[in-house]
């Protein structure tokens, strides 16, 4: 086991998202069962005593990898040392409030934070944010951080829907969802986003894979059927998941987007399985037309150093023509913040 514990903040620590997370850190799940932790929890003073009663449960589960945990309102307090920042603490978009205004509240939020990063984090710090609107928050967090942190190094969730893509194949084609591989998810983590099923693959007797879209073409009567399925019925229940999750529990996805923030950091740091892919936000260098700077949702793999876009994959027109709808709202957004004096 190694000795030194890496440093693991979360912000919005007193939230239900960040109360799911820091026990399954503690736990291992993320870094590995010889990886010891230390646990800094983030939160807004009003939001102090939920993190501290969370502190006092993790004290009381007495996990062997976890040697300390800190609550603060300070955020270089929080990040000073940070190996690894989940940024789950965002401004909500409540009733009548315009785009605007929510994305101005939350520059607010990730400026500030980004600021403290690039002051007093560890050298190789990694960011993931889980707060909505994801990319746009990763974007301003990391250009508030430059130049003292590489801006490859801020990265937004969407393996929660790359997720949400494979559970929804998987219970559609009667199988574990181990059986599905390489779905991607382009665009924005909002409802413009494309889950696209060309590239995926299904395990098929005890060593083969055929292609996922030939499965389906089989299971709906052929080709057309199935592309048919997936425009009308997969990729809008995909894109709009979380508000049938509100609607139906009465609130949003809470187990599962930590869930979702765990394999992201995970597989950054560890891994991802040899030959396949998954998804995550990261920053375009210009891979496949997209604007270099803006925060999109690519297919990624990590030797764990850190995601890379997997390059050389085919579009068809479909497929180019969502993923440069959801680019556009990603720019949209990206000169909105510009506009406020966020980046």
């Amino acid at each position: 086991m190694a000795s030194e514990p890496t440093t693991v903040t979360i912000t919005g620590g007193g939230g239900q998202i960040g109360y799911a997370l820091m026990f399954r850190i503690a736990a291992g799940d993320m870094l590995g069962a010889d990886r010891p932790v230390r646990l800094r929890l983030l939160e807004i003073p009003q939001g102090m005593r939920a993190a501290e009663g969370a502190a006092l449960e993790l004290q009381d589960c007495a996990f062997p990898l976890l040697r300390e945990v800190e609550v603060t309102d300070d955020p270089l307090t929080a990040f000073n040392g940070t190996r690894i920042a989940l940024l789950v603490g965002s401004r909500p978009r409540s009733a009548g409030m315009e785009r605007g205004d929510l994305l101005a509240a939350n520059a607010g939020i990730f400026g500030p934070q980004g600021r403290a990063i690039g002051a007093v984090a560890d050298e190789d710090v990694r960011v993931v944010v889980v707060g909505n609107p994801a990319n746009t928050n990763a974007l301003i967090a990391a250009a508030s951080a430059a130049p003292d942190v590489p801006a490859e190094r801020f990265t937004a969730l969407t393996r929660l829907d790359h997720n949400r893509a494979v559970g929804q194949l998987a219970e559609f084609l009667e199988v574990g969802a181990e059986a599905i591989a390489d779905v991607a998810i382009w665009g924005n983590h909002s409802a413009t986003q494309f889950p696209d099923v060309s590239h995926a693959t299904l395990r098929h007797g005890p060593e083969g894979r055929m292609p996922l879209l030939d499965a389906l073409a089989e299971r709906l009567g052929g080709r057309e059927a199935a592309t048919a399925w997936l425009d009308d019925v997969f990729i809008p229940r995909v894109a709009k998941r979380g508000a049938e999750i509100i609607e139906v529990r009465g609130s949003s996805s809470v187990a599962s987007a930590a869930n979702a923030a765990i394999d992201h950091v995970r597989d950054e740091q560890l891994g991802t399985p040899r030959r396949s892919w998954t998804s995550a936000a990261v920053v375009s260098r210009g891979e496949y037309g997209v604007p270099e700077g803006i925060v999109c949702s690519f297919p990624v793999r990590s030797r764990g150093k850190g995601y890379e876009v997997v390059e050389g994959l085919d579009l068809d027109d479909r497929a180019r023509a969502r993923l440069e709808a959801s680019v556009a709202e990603l720019v949209a957004e990206r000169d909105a913040v510009t506009a406020l004096g966020a980046l």
